[in-house]
């Protein structure tokens, strides 16, 4: 007679750590089910770029959105990067307005570490068993753009995009690849333009019609006070975004992202989330617990 192999029973505590489990799962699901077969963008920069942990914490995190149905693009920046590889060869980084002054040179180093860093998040993606592909702003004429003026001042060959060819995309995600865009683009002569990532991230999502637009970066969201951590703002409809905007409560690059926040909900992104990627698995937290950890930007009317 086949000898029978039993299992101890589980004690108090594994049971209640499995329950907890279960849990989060059925918490999860109305969200599942809500954006089953929706576009998702995520902005991907800052440290999360730079610690392979996290780096592969927010690789798992889409692979896991993907599986669950969702449609997810990944638009990536690549500044430290950038500017590390251009101290190398022994040339300054210089900002204006926030942006990288971008000459010829500084531009070949951009389009090469940036194709660099597109790559190696291709191969992460494959390494977790999801279908990936790379590609430029300037494959299919994804990102076209003119030269950016801030405060009408040359800074060179960085762009402001015009329009957003979303054909490339569409082929893609239709044959269940997830597109990892890099933010480079052509203007009207097909010379190679340093696109803002942040810009880039909201461009696509308006123009794919996304549901989310997540901002991955090294801060945890918006603070009523910036001095006090427990002001989190959790979640801001575009009125009061505006408000906040007006009343000089957001400094440095934050007033940029809250007005890319802005201008998606307006062009019909449900919601916009600013998480701090620094954070394991902050994605999951922020789309599939009740809470949340981040801070959520919504229309006025939104639903979910």
């Amino acid at each position: 007679m086949e000898e029978i192999h039993s299992e101890q029973p589980l004690g108090k505590e594994e049971m209640s750590m499995y329950l907890d489990k279960a849990g989060t799962l059925i918490e999860a699901l109305p969200y599942i089910q809500h954006f089953q077969g929706a576009t998702i963008v995520v902005k991907y920069g800052g440290s999360a770029m730079v610690d392979e942990n996290l780096k592969r914490n927010v690789i798992q995190d889409v692979a896991l959105l993907k599986l669950v149905g969702f449609r997810p693009i990944i638009v990536h920046g690549g500044g430290k990067d950038i500017t590390k590889m251009l101290g190398k060869i022994g040339k300054t980084s210089e900002f204006k307005a926030g942006f990288r002054v971008t000459d010829d040179e500084t531009m070949d180093v951009v389009e090469m570490v940036l194709n660099r860093i597109n790559k190696s998040l291709v191969s992460l993606m494959e390494k977790v068993g999801v279908k990936a592909c790379g590609v430029s702003g300037k494959d299919g004429s994804l990102l076209q753009v003119s030269r950016k003026m801030p405060d009408g001042e040359d800074i060179g060959y960085v762009g402001d995009i015009e329009r957003v060819n979303t054909e490339l995309l569409d082929t893609l995600l239709d044959n269940d690849f997830v597109p990892v865009v890099c933010p480079i683009g052509y203007d009207a002569v097909y010379h190679s333009y340093n696109i803002n990532a942040d810009d880039a991230a909201c461009a696509i999502a308006k123009a794919m019609k996304a549901k989310k637009l997540v901002f991955l970066s090294d801060i945890k969201g918006v603070y009523a006070d910036p001095d006090d951590p427990s002001t989190l703002i959790s979640e801001m409809t575009v009125e009061q975004t505006l408000s906040f905007m007006a009343g000089g409560h957001a400094g440095g690059g934050m007033l940029p992202k809250l007005q890319n926040c802005v201008d998606a909900i307006e062009a019909g992104v449900a919601r916009v989330h600013i998480l701090d990627g620094r954070i394991p698995h902050s994605q999951l937290l922020e789309f599939f617990t009740t809470k949340g950890i981040g801070t959520a930007i919504i229309g006025d009317e939104a639903e979910g």
